[in-house]
């Protein structure tokens, strides 16, 4: 029997699938959700909370990544346990530590009742390589941003069916993509589901989407090489690792800027001044709040962001 395993942040989709379950982000329903949460700080965790707790997706149980990501999920996440539903709560290591990381992917092995599957490794590996393929598409002008941030933010579940998923990533159009100027999105996603389809109304390709690059990034082909791959998810530890590796993609992917998408209440927003001290880009900081179209204040920013990197020497 397979059950349905919601997430609220990124844990191995190649763990949860070994255990011969689905995995379900949480977090993908989110921007086109229509429910007003009865209370929040962030959106994202609200709805989520309340799309669960009013029937509105269809879970088994729940884990909730408590701790080295998102802050919110912890109370959000116990008001679904307290409504009943089963709920385990999962740990990244701040410092680092392989053994501390190990036991997280023990016991959330032992909470969905163990590996069954040890195939599933090497099957998500194997798409895994395909989104990195398709990142570099991108990258290289070949295929539109929208699509393939499209395509990348679903490696958290892979729809739940990882070979549907495979034929999803195989009918990605490429295509010689025009624009202005290339630009990173680091940060949270945005919560605005048409968000890169505007940015590229106005010339802006984006080149590069910092957590579902993530996704993409981490993997392994047994519990070892996840414990040690996953400890080093960027949004879990100190940020001075972040930076570097933002650093590292910016200079490869030939940006002009970036954008940094803050969620209005989410702990994140108190990084735009690091990043503004130790990124040496032009910054745009947009910040969302309940899922929604993008709205017109949005467009016309990003309409002069546009505007500024193409004068720029």
């Amino acid at each position: 029997m397979t059950d349905t395993v919601g997430i609220t942040a990124l844990i191995p989709p190649e763990l949860v699938y070994a255990c011969r379950h689905r995995p379900l982000d949480v977090n993908n329903v989110v921007p086109t959700s229509s429910i007003n949460p009865r209370s929040k700080l962030c959106a994202w965790t609200a709805v989520w909370r309340d799309e669960i707790m009013e029937g509105g997706l269809d879970i088994d149980s729940l884990v909730v990544v408590a701790g080295g990501d998102c802050h919110n999920a912890l109370v959000d996440g116990q008001k679904v346990a307290l409504s009943g539903v089963p709920t385990h709560y999962f740990f990244y290591p701040f410092d680092r530590d392989p053994d501390y990381m190990a036991s997280q992917l023990d016991g959330l092995a032992g909470f969905l009742g163990g590996i069954k599957n040890k195939e599933m490794f090497r099957t998500i590996s194997g798409l895994k390589e395909k989104g990195l393929a398709l990142d570099q598409l991108r990258v290289d002008d070949r295929a539109r941003a929208s699509d393939v941030f499209s395509a990348l933010i679903s490696f958290g579940d892979l729809q739940g069916d990882p070979a549907a998923f495979e034929e999803v990533l195989d009918t990605i159009p490429h295509t010689d993509v025009e624009y202005s100027s290339r630009v990173a999105l680091i940060g949270v996603p945005p919560i605005y589901p048409d968000f890169h389809e505007v940015a590229e109304s106005f010339g802006l390709h984006v080149v590069y989407d910092e957590l579902p690059y993530e996704f993409v990034r981490l993997g392994g082909n047994d519990l070892q090489a996840l414990a040690g791959s996953y400890r080093n998810y960027s949004f879990s530890g100190p940020i001075t690792g972040r930076i570097e590796m933002i650093r590292q993609e910016l200079d490869r992917r030939r940006v002009d800027g970036v954008i940094h998408y803050t969620q209005f209440a989410c702990h994140h927003t108190l990084e735009d001044e690091i990043f503004r001290a130790h990124l040496d880009y032009p910054i745009l900081t947009v910040q969302g709040d309940l899922p929604r179209s993008s709205s017109e204040q949005l467009k016309l920013r990003l309409e002069a962001f546009s505007e500024m990197l193409e004068v720029m020497p």
